[in-house]
């Protein structure tokens, strides 16, 4: 049940990058966003991905920490 209740949050937490990431192109600035904040953020995910990496626990919820990584990076692009 654990990975499921990991997935679960993951989805949740990330959905909000896909949508910052439109606001953000559409306004063609992403002035209010920390760029302190989103390195944090980037931190957390790829620590995450490390431990399932390092655990040997590769599963699906891996999948949605690379999903959200890589959502965060491109907010880290625009």
């Amino acid at each position: 049940m654990s990975p499921i209740f990991e997935t679960i949050m993951l989805i949740c937490f990330g959905i909000s990058w896909p949508l910052n990431l439109v606001k953000a192109y559409k306004a063609g600035t992403a002035k209010g966003t920390s760029l302190a904040f989103i390195l944090l953020i980037i931190t957390g995910y790829l620590a995450g991905i490390a431990a399932k990496l390092t655990g040997g626990d590769l599963n699906y919820v891996l999948a949605a920490y690379l999903f959200n990584v890589v959502a965060v990076a491109l907010n880290l692009a625009v």
